[in-house]
């Protein structure tokens, strides 16, 4: 009987590790779940950076063929803000953006056709209507975009030598725009970004406040094309959605 009582014994205290393991892992809390950046939501945001625009006038008289007169380009600074809504499904993201810039992009160059003057050409607004179409990596954000473009320009013909103003005409320019950028959330509500857009305006027509001094009864037409590379701060209404892989 004393040789029973030490045999249970002996095999109840080598069960009792095994027991208490067991508990412990039983006990332990479930793990936590994964938080996982979402991008949908509406967003408002700054952006500032480089702007070039190429310029090429022709002139279009009121009959007869068009007669070129060269080609300008020049870049500067370009600042404004945006506005938008975003919407993610699995890692896609489907967004739609409105955009404003201030611009000083001016380029000034001596006339082909008659060298006593110089023309110039100003834009200084820059407006962008677009869709966006991205992946999502959690917190970084790959898209293209694509869409509407506006500039707001003015041209102007001086006199060589002396500089003096002779004629102007203003524009809204319509035109389409393509982009690509990348845009990463260092918290859950803000990111910065980077963005480049290449705007397609086309040609179009203006007529001068008085009668053409270049080409006598021409209209002045106009080619635009404009590169923008700008970066992008943007604040997300809302918070990331937490779920589980």
């Amino acid at each position: 009987m004393k040789k029973f009582l030490i045999a249970g014994a002996i095999a109840l205290s080598m069960a009792t590790p095994a027991l208490a393991a067991d508990m412990a892992v039983k006990a332990a809390p479930p793990p936590l779940p994964i938080p996982v950046y979402n991008w949908t939501g509406f967003y408002i945001g700054a952006n500032g950076g480089w702007g070039e625009s190429r310029n090429c006038w022709d002139f279009a008289p009121a009959v007869g063929a068009v007669i070129p007169d060269g080609c300008s380009t020049r870049s500067g600074g370009v600042v404004g803000g945006q506005l938008g809504y975003r919407w993610q499904m699995n890692q896609f993201v489907f967004g739609l953006e409105g955009q404003g810039d201030w611009a000083d992009l001016k380029s000034s160059r001596v006339s082909v056709i008659r060298p006593a003057f110089s023309t110039t050409t100003k834009t200084d607004g820059i407006g962008l209507f677009t869709g966006q179409l991205g992946w999502a990596w959690n917190s970084a954000l790959f898209y293209v975009k694509g869409g509407a473009a506006v500039t707001s320009n003015r041209f102007e013909v001086f006199t060589n030598p002396g500089g003096v103003f002779v004629a102007s005409a203003s524009a809204t320019r319509w035109g389409g725009a393509v982009g690509v950028g990348f845009e990463y959330g260092f918290t859950p509500n803000w990111s910065v970004g980077i963005e480049y857009d290449r705007l397609f305006m086309g040609n179009a027509n203006n007529s001068f406040s008085v009668a053409n001094p270049i080409v006598a009864g021409a209209a002045n037409r106009i080619g635009q094309d404009v590169d923008l590379l700008t970066l992008r701060l943007n604040y997300r209404f809302g918070g990331p959605v937490v779920a589980r892989y």
